[in-house]
């Protein structure tokens, strides 16, 4: 298969994987008889066999016969969660009632979760708050950003960023009167270099939404730094899939979801990230009552709390926090580091099926083969993309798909498997080459793609 990105050797063995049942559907080893099939299917047991994280898959509860490779967009349910909401529900808020806030730790939440999430994303205890969305946390970090380097006229984002990203940039632009200035991540250091006296704030996300590729995130940050200017991260495709580390790279603000590889389910809350040398300067516009330093003096002026709790808003999605919180417990005693040895092995592998099923239907890589130069998902093209995804989800492997020619699919490694990986392209081979997706059912697009 055709790579659309710089050719590299790929990898799909820098890791095991987890031993016996995959929850793919059957038939996963069925083209046995063919000797590369065979090898395939060798090759998956193999790495499933020595798997570090094979127990976690336990921590989920993940719906018989289907192969979910959408995390990077709503992670899988995890088994801690139903019970905990159930809790929420019934004893907290329907017995406790308004008690809850102190009885049941309610107020505490947004810090509290924001720790769990730090341990995950390199940062220190009392620099992660969460509540929210990802659009308001972004706004109110970006232009508290823009704001500790007055007298700059430049914001630099990437034009491939997601949409939002750009929105709230543009925002801040117009709310500011700073110049918005798209330049993509690997040009930006030499923008930095040669403007960056001009720069506030180089504001980028560390994956590509799109195909994936990985950005090199330190040395972005080292060179915002050096021209005075501010990193500012968006972690929505990077928290809980790699190792990041905001506080070694001296990273200033970052974001980012609860939904995807945190599996907190839909409308998870966002989360906020300020280095503690901001946190006092830290003067965010959207300043709510969660955010005083006396909440409950209910004074008419605004007093900031001091540390990060000056980062909250308003009162969080109790529901929806409560879940976010449960899901994190999927990774108590998980190592970053072997998630992102068992993602590198699972991306791995994927682009290996795909070079050797996928050839001469039409598919072209866009996910760099390079294992420093990708997330935890891969890309690929095809002018077809949205009617092959539909009916690969109807046999029971769940991608999605970007406007307008990519077929994206998301690795959590704390519940896929190699076999999983196998049979969905296996899956997406037999679809294309029987034409199954040209039916009249997987044309017509729904709303959410």
């Amino acid at each position: 298969m055709q790579t659309g990105t710089t050719p590299g050797t790929q990898t799909g063995t820098q890791t095991g994987t987890q031993p016996g049942t995959t929850g793919a559907p059957p038939g996963t080893t069925a083209a046995a008889a063919d000797p590369a099939a065979a090898a395939l299917d060798g090759r998956a047991a193999a790495l499933d066999a020595a798997d570090p994280l094979a127990p976690v898959r336990d921590r989920f509860l993940l719906p018989e016969g289907i192969v979910y490779l959408d995390g990077n967009s709503l992670g899988a349910l995890p088994a801690a969660v139903p019970p905990a909401v159930e809790d929420a529900v019934h004893r907290q808020w329907g017995t406790d009632l308004i008690r809850s806030w102190n009885a049941n730790g309610w107020w505490d939440a947004p810090v509290r979760t924001g720790d769990a999430i730090g341990r995950l994303i390199g940062a220190a205890p009392g620099q992660v708050v969460a509540g929210d969305s990802t659009s308001v946390q972004l706004f109110n970090t970006l232009l508290a950003a823009a704001r500790l380097r007055p007298g700059r006229r430049l914001l630099l984002t990437d034009p491939d960023h997601f949409p939002t990203d750009q929105y709230i940039a543009d925002s801040v632009g117009r709310l500011l009167d700073l110049e918005v200035r798209r330049v993509p991540a690997a040009e930006a250091p030499a923008v930095l270099a040669a403007e960056g006296a001009d720069v506030a704030v180089a504001a980028y996300a560390p994956v590509d939404y799109r195909t994936g590729e990985l950005h090199d995130t330190a040395a972005l940050t080292a060179a915002a730094h050096a021209a005075g200017a501010l990193a500012h991260w968006d972690l929505c495709h990077a928290a809980g899939a790699l190792p990041f580390e905001l506080d070694a790279m001296e990273a200033d603000f970052a974001v980012g979801c609860g939904y995807k590889y945190l599996s907190g389910g839909p409308g998870a809350p966002a989360f906020a990230y300020v280095a503690t040398r901001h946190q006092q300067a830290f003067d965010h516009p959207v300043t709510g009552w969660h955010g005083h330093a006396e909440p409950f003096a209910m004074s008419g002026a605004y007093a900031p709390a001091d540390g990060i709790t000056r980062a909250r808003i308003g009162t969080p999605a109790l529901l929806s926090l409560v879940a976010l919180e449960a899901a994190l417990t999927a990774f108590d005693g998980v190592d970053m580091a072997d998630v992102r040895a068992k993602s590198l092995s699972l991306t791995g592998f994927f682009q290996e099926c795909a070079d050797s099923l996928l050839d001469g239907l039409g598919f072209t890589l866009a996910t760099p083969r390079e294992p420093a130069r990708r997330g935890s998902q891969v890309a690929l093209r095809h002018p077809e993309a949205y009617p092959l995804v539909s009916a690969l989800t109807a046999r029971g492997v769940i991608g999605d798909m970007r406007a307008p020619d990519l077929l994206r699919f998301g690795f959590n490694a704390l519940y896929l498997t190699h076999a999983d990986v196998l049979h969905a392209v296996r899956a997406l081979r037999d679809v294309a080459a029987t034409g199954a997706h040209r039916t009249d059912a997987h044309q017509q697009r729904p709303t959410v793609t």
